[in-house]
């Protein structure tokens, strides 16, 4: 598994000097640069011109997870951030991210509590 450790899987974006762009309370990944823009321009997200947009890896998540912070992942960084988790032994949930019909985009969050994952997958427009 060490290899699969730095597969990327997505973005993240921060202000410095580290304040993480969010969904709520949840670190936003995205699975591409321009949905993370897209993400932050339907949000109306105030100084989105100085957020820093990196790439983020599954050993950067899962050590973030394993310190308690709650992450969002749209459908493209959760499809690789899945089989990842399940292979590492992480309880994590696969869904399906079903659009709704109005065009809504859906994220699954995960929030840690003690040791296990809870997930929900919720809308944003």
């Amino acid at each position: 598994m060490p290899g699969d450790n730095n597969k990327i899987i997505g973005y993240f974006g921060y202000s410095p000097p580290a304040n993480v762009v969010c969904d709520g309370n949840a670190c936003l990944i995205a699975g591409s640069e321009t949905a993370f823009k897209q993400y932050m321009k339907l949000a109306k997200h105030p100084h989105s011109d100085k957020v820093i947009i990196k790439k983020t890896s599954f050993v950067e998540v899962s050590r973030g997870l394993s310190m308690g912070a709650p992450y969002s992942f749209d459908k493209e960084a959760y499809d690789r951030f899945y089989p990842l988790a399940k292979k590492a032994g992480l309880d994590v949930a696969k869904t399906d991210f079903k659009a709704e019909a109005d065009g809504e985009i859906k994220f699954m969050t995960l929030r840690p509590k003690s040791s296990w994952l809870s997930a929900i997958t919720r809308g944003f427009k």
